[in-house]
């Protein structure tokens, strides 16, 4: 455990790249292998479950420090992180402890069984023989909330520098359904073995957003446009007979949309296809409400599945016939996909009778004044932009420039009143900037909540607006205060629905503060039905 907490402190005391990745290529070196497989494990949020909830953590830690209750809660809102308080709080012995992270990460897990009186006393006996940041780490794998500003790609750099393995066949090997608790180093780095890319699915390439002016991408005759469909970012992959659906987020889903198993009867082996789930309930393209519903299912019900149907809308493809075609052009690769796509039409099982394939189109323009008007109807087609792809693009792995870039349209925005407040996390954690909003009722008698955000204010806005909030309190309810409506803000949003699970009634996608209307009286925010018409839905109707 002390390597891995000197190199959590390495790792959480600098913001440059170099330093980190030096640090990770030296631990990945020296650790033991096991403490390698789980470090990989965690900086790619494969944690174990969190054995003790936190209500019983702070309890415990308050005891052991030998504080009251109610100072320790009071510390933790100052501080805003609950492992570096108890860290803070809890005395340190003269003991220590020689075990190492798979010990404890082994002992974790079998503490979700037991009695609460067990875990209490594991956790004081370990908090009280670790040092101050050996206790921080430790709190935090039992919180399960473990992050430090390493990225997938800084991880596989560094681990690249330690092994000399290349680092896009390292992303491939780190991505899977690999359990810390069962593969060795050996295993899942340094060997390489056939089975093991059966079900696997190729890093993701991702895109930058448009930052200057469109035109200055150059030829438009050199790009393809296409809408950027806002669901869940997915592979097929179709090997051996079998199918197998990841997510974005590295996450094995094929179990969740049963409906691909479909695909097995009309796409050859040796096939991925790189596209979008995207609810289709009722032959059309719904919100991301609608699939919501299917997120996080453990379940889903043959009634779930009638209601909110996905499809896949394929835009790349990246392997054919059992070959890695990433390295071709995207012209070429797209022209796969189209073959593909025309025998899927030409099968038994079509888009009219069913089959959950569709194909995102690719558009050419003249002008980029023609891409501009195309991206204003983007919300009329249910998507959040367009993307630019240029034609002769390979397939690249991570985030990168010149090739791929999205370009969002506007947000919608509303205007606002605060209504609630919470203290802020990190460097924030002693300010009050977490933010929770209303509107008008139609009569303009009552506010109602609906939207929280966190970000868009500069820091001396962030103070000027604690300030405030400290001054006009009106109720406490734990570390949430009400606070006396006066403060206009303008809300961004990325997108709305209509919502049963919210007390307004409508549901906002990311929404964030854009702008502080001090210009504004809170007689001039919006209603609630202005809200309701930005819902294209209910334009249509109306």
């Amino acid at each position: 455990m002390k390597q891995f907490a000197n190199l959590i402190k390495t790792l959480d005391s600098t913001n440059k790249t170099n330093v980190k990745v030096s640090a990770l290529a030296s631990y990945f070196k020296n650790a033991p292998e096991n403490d390698k497989v789980w470090t990989i494990a965690i900086l790619s949020h494969r944690r174990p479950p969190r054995p003790v909830n936190t209500t019983l953590l702070r309890s415990w830690a308050s005891e052991l420090a030998n504080i009251p209750l109610w100072l320790f809660e009071e510390s933790y809102h100052i501080v805003g992180d609950l492992a570096e308080t108890i860290a803070l709080v809890v005395p340190t012995s003269k003991e220590s402890s020689t075990k190492t992270l798979t010990e404890y990460l082994q002992e974790m897990i079998a503490l979700k069984k037991q009695s609460e009186e067990h875990k209490r006393a594991y956790l004081q006996k370990n908090w009280g023989v670790l040092n101050y940041y050996e206790r921080f780490v430790f709190t935090k794998l039992i919180t399960g909330g473990f992050r430090i500003g390493v990225s997938q790609k800084l991880m596989t750099r560094s681990l690249s520098k330690a092994t000399e393995i290349d680092e896009d066949i390292l992303a491939y090997k780190l991505m899977g359904n690999w359990d810390p608790n069962t593969i060795s180093f050996q295993d899942l780095v340094l060997e390489e073995k056939e089975s093991d890319f059966l079900s696997k699915p190729y890093p993701f390439y991702l895109a930058y957003a448009v930052e200057n002016e469109v035109s200055d991408l150059g030829n438009i005759t050199n790009w393809y446009a296409e809408h950027k469909w806002d669901g869940i970012r997915a592979q097929v992959i179709i090997r051996n007979n079998e199918i197998f659906v990841w997510s974005r987020g590295e996450e094995l889903v094929t179990d969740k949309y049963p409906e691909f198993q479909e695909l097995l009867k009309i796409i050859p082996n040796g096939t991925v296809l790189d596209g979008e789930i995207l609810p289709f309930p009722n032959g059309k393209i719904g919100t991301f409400n609608d699939l919501q519903t299917r997120i996080g299912r453990k379940t889903v019900s043959k009634n779930l599945l009638q209601k909110t149907p996905v499809i896949l809308r394929a835009y790349d493809m990246l392997e054919w016939k059992g070959n890695d075609i990433r390295n071709y052009p995207f012209s070429e690769r797209r022209e796969l996909l189209e073959k593909l796509f025309l025998n899927v039409r030409h099968s038994e099982l079509n888009p009219e009778s069913g089959t959950p394939l569709h194909l995102s189109e690719k558009m050419t323009f003249n002008s980029w004044e023609e891409v501009a008007n195309e991206r204003e109807r983007s919300r009329d087609v249910k998507s959040e932009g367009l993307m630019l792809k240029k034609k002769d693009s390979p397939y690249l792995v991570g985030r990168k420039k010149g090739d791929w870039w999205k370009w969002k349209v506007d947000p919608l925005t509303i205007d606002a009143v605060l209504t609630y407040a919470m203290r802020g996390h990190g460097r924030r954690s002693n300010l009050f900037t977490d933010y929770t909003f209303g509107l008008w009722n139609e009569d303009k008698t009552e506010l109602v909540t609906f939207a929280k955000a966190y970000s868009g204010l500069t820091d001396a806005e962030f103070k000027e607006v604690d300030k405030f909030i400290k001054a006009n309190t009106l109720e406490r309810f734990g570390p949430v205060r009400s606070v006396t409506p006066q403060l206009v803000f303008e809300i961004a949003f990325e997108g709305i629905a209509l919502s049963k699970r919210h007390k307004s009634g409508v549901a906002t996608r990311f929404p964030r503060i854009l702008r502080w209307r001090q210009d504004k009286k809170i007689q001039e925010a919006n209603t609630l039905e202005d809200l309701k018409t930005l819902i294209p839905s209910l334009t249509k109707e109306s």
